[in-house]
């Protein structure tokens, strides 16, 4: 159960001292015996008024008295109590004696109570409550119940913490409680940590579930470095079950007003967010900034679809300068995309898109500006005939430029595949197919010719056998896996060099590359190729739960002729490609580990290495610790990459838990992210305070700080650091029960 304020009137006092413990008893003690609800339902029209107790007597005519574990049961409502007295002509009671309600999922104690069972009407004093879907229990100077379902308290507390334990308290002068809607209503509430006010307001209501409702949510505290002290107060305005809204307007100490707002639909056939921000009159550099976003998506029917993705941002530096998020403050290309497909008869499929970026410049780092692509027209289909699976592949794309040569590319690329051996143990299946290029050239071309054609055949043969063995050791039971996989390519060599770049790269070498038939991304680049892939990978399993205990893998890339086509400048070209050599899986139920070695047997070094382990014994407990190594020829000794990443949550004493992440750059001697923290958690609360850096450009840096206290079931006062936390320490467990932690915000 969460709390959303009003915006009638709001403040808030952060003050996180040690304060003196409330004084009053919110539960009742637990009962000395057992009561178990009826097993079977009861219509409530038919149900009798069974009454039993140590000693049932007729005082009067039509008026019962009982005593000693006194007992009324009608339907699913039961009260209990040491005396009460029963009029039978008007169905009314009047219990005293450590009285006990139950009825509808809700549990009420307290020293006396008078109830009407026909209309379920009546009065308790100094009530003490709990619900069974909720950790929530409160207490009262005086409840008058409605009915069996709603519920009016006077003077009353509210917390989730357990008994005997009152850290954090809602005191209010008036709750409502209505289990039909699953609303609560408060008036003149204030929330009390330790004995200390935090937060006040006149009137506020709240869901008794999850369902999402209007109101303000908890106030957000930050800091950053190139903003200082931060206050945001966010609104959250469920307009309807599949539209909502939330509206952030935040106070930045150096720079003014930010307005963050947010704005989410779903349909039957489509679904999207909208955001909108605006810094007006940003102090630090004089003007208005903006930023947008779109993310919309839609199902046309009839095997249409369509998309629409718009990203705008008023200046390079706004993420840079005004997130703390790091993947969000370095991204240097904001997409902007609309795009519709359409799937005819499950064996075919086609697309147009029109594609563009906004690219956000750093003056002291500046990068190439992408291809807009206006348009890209797509079509995939495949067949299975007669036991082969035909494919065909065709694109149009229109590629433009401001400053390099703009032009069309037209690409068909049929091929077939014909399973030779299709057997669980072993495969052999080529392949052969035609790739047809046609260019035609446009402005900024530096060349005369202005049309291109380029068709090469390519023909592969991919082939692999799985063999097993069972074993045992240590009186346990385990299987053995050797997989060998040959894989070989034949592309004959053209002359490419005339041909536009307008979207090719070399492929990163990987073991997944290495069996690709072409060694380039795109297709403006078709990789001469005379070449078998060797690779050989050994498993070890759990024979009783099928986990990879250990996984070997080795791999080469042998050619008979060396390679012509290249992208850049020409290097050293061999007949032997780099090794690749991976050792990984689950050590133990704590311990798993991953490594990645790719060594150059031509000039006898290692091009790249990556190491990761990570031991996690328990949640809460984790420690990370990883390598990576890419070497570059680049003069700058800057550009090969030497990088630790260290990251942990492990407990202190007590109830403390430290965080910490540290991504160091050996080369540079510089922390490129640096994350540290503190987390005090007890049964009903949690206190975060986290401290992040991070770098944004070539000589800047980011450094936000977090500060969070979290009242469970209720509310978050501070910035949020979740999203840091479980970023950048994988393996970070919640120690608290967060999973309803907003249910108002879920998405419609």
């Amino acid at each position: 159960m969460r709390f959303r304020f009003s915006p009638v009137f709001l403040s808030a006092l952060f003050v996180f001292t040690q304060a003196s413990m409330a004084e009053e008893a919110l539960s009742p003690q637990k009962p000395e015996r057992l009561i178990k609800k009826p097993a079977a339902h009861v219509d409530k029209k038919e149900a009798p008024t069974v009454i039993t107790a140590d000693k049932v007597e007729a005082k009067q005519s039509h008026v019962l008295e009982a005593a000693g574990k006194a007992e009324i049961r009608k339907g699913e409502q039961l009260i209990q109590a040491d005396h009460f007295l029963y009029l039978q002509d008007t169905n009314e009671i009047f219990a005293d004696g450590a009285v006990n309600l139950e009825q509808t999922g809700a549990k009420l104690t307290g020293p006396s109570l008078k109830m009407n069972l026909n209309d379920s009407k009546g009065e308790m004093v100094q009530p003490e409550f709990t619900f069974s879907d909720t950790n929530l229990r409160g207490s009262a100077e005086l409840m008058q119940i409605e009915s069996k379902q709603k519920y009016n308290f006077e003077r009353s507390i509210y917390t989730s913490c357990p008994v005997g334990n009152n850290d954090w308290l809602l005191r209010m002068s008036d709750l409502e409680l209505d289990r039909n809607t699953q609303v609560g209503t408060a008036y003149h509430a204030r929330v009390e940590f330790l004995g200390v006010p935090i937060l006040y307001t006149p009137w506020m209501d709240f869901p008794l579930n999850d369902q999402r409702r209007s109101g303000m949510l908890g106030p957000v505290l930050g800091n950053t470095n190139t903003g200082g002290k931060e206050l945001t107060l966010p609104f959250y305005w469920n307009i309807a079950s599949n539209y909502d809204a939330t509206f952030s307007p935040k106070i930045i100490e150096k720079r003014g007003n930010l307005y963050d707002n947010e704005f989410r639909y779903m349909g039957n056939s489509y679904a999207g967010t909208y955001s909108y921000s605006q810094l007006s009159n940003d102090k630090l550099i004089q003007r208005d900034r903006t930023t947008s976003s779109l993310i919309h998506t839609q199902n046309f029917g009839l095997g249409f679809a369509g998309s629409l993705t718009l990203n705008q941002a008023s200046d390079d530096a706004y993420f840079r300068e005004l997130s703390s998020n790091p993947a969000i403050a370095t991204q240097k290309n904001l997409l902007n995309e609309a795009a519709v497909s359409y799937a005819g008869g499950g064996w075919w499929t086609t697309s147009i898109r029109a594609q563009s970026y906004q690219t956000l410049q750093d003056p002291r780092a500046p990068v190439a500006l992408p291809y807009q692509r206006l348009p890209q027209i797509s079509l995939g289909a495949q067949r299975v005939l007669g036991g082969a699976s035909a494919t065909f592949n065709a694109e149009y794309v229109n590629f433009v430029h401001p400053t390099t040569v703009n032009g069309t590319r037209v690409v068909l690329y049929p091929s077939v595949s014909y399973p030779l051996v299709n057997d669980p143990a072993y495969y052999i299946t080529p392949k052969l197919g035609v790739h047809s290029t046609q260019y035609s050239l446009g402005i900024n071309n530096p060349g005369a010719e202005s049309t291109f054609q380029r068709t090469l055949p390519i023909f592969s043969l991919d082939s692999g056998m799985t063999l097993e063995r069972d074993f045992a050791a240590y009186e346990h039971e385990y299987v053995q896996t050797l997989e060998p996989r040959i894989f070989f390519v034949k592309i004959p060599y053209q002359d490419q060099d005339q041909l536009p770049n307008f979207d090719s790269a070399p492929a990163a070498f990987s073991f997944m590359q290495m069996f690709t038939e072409n060694r380039f991304i795109g297709s403006d680049r078709i990789g001469d190729a005379d070449q078998v892939t060797a690779a050989l990978s050994s498993r070890l399993l759990d024979s009783d739960t099928g986990n990879e205990l250990l996984r070997v893998t080795v791999g080469e890339r042998f050619s008979r002729v060396t390679p012509q086509v290249v992208i850049g400048a020409p290097t050293t070209s061999t007949n032997q490609s780099d090794i690749l050599f991976s050792v990984g899986g689950r050590m133990s139920n704590s311990i798993t580990l991953d490594s990645l070695w790719q060594y150059n047997p031509n000039e006898s070094r290692t091009e790249m290495f990556a190491a990761t382990a990570r031991y996690r014994p328990e949640a809460g407990k984790v420690f990370n610790l990883g390598y990576h190594y890419t070497f570059s020829a680049d003069p700058d000794p800057t550009k090969t990459l030497k990088q630790i990443d260290l990251s942990t949550q492990w407990p202190l004493s007590g109830r403390w838990n430290m965080v910490g992440q540290l991504q160091y750059s050996l080369q540079e001697a510089r922390p490129v992210q640096a994350l540290a923290g503190l987390e005090y958690s007890k049964e009903c609360w949690a206190l975060r305070f986290v401290a992040q850096q991070f770098v944004t450009s070539l000589l800047e840096t980011s450094t936000s700080y977090f500060l969070q206290l979290e009242l469970f079931e209720m509310l978050r006062v501070g910035t949020d650091p979740l999203a840091a936390l479980k970023q950048s320490i994988p393996g970070y467990t919640v120690l608290s029960d967060t999973s309803n932690s907003k249910p108002w915000q879920k998405k419609p």
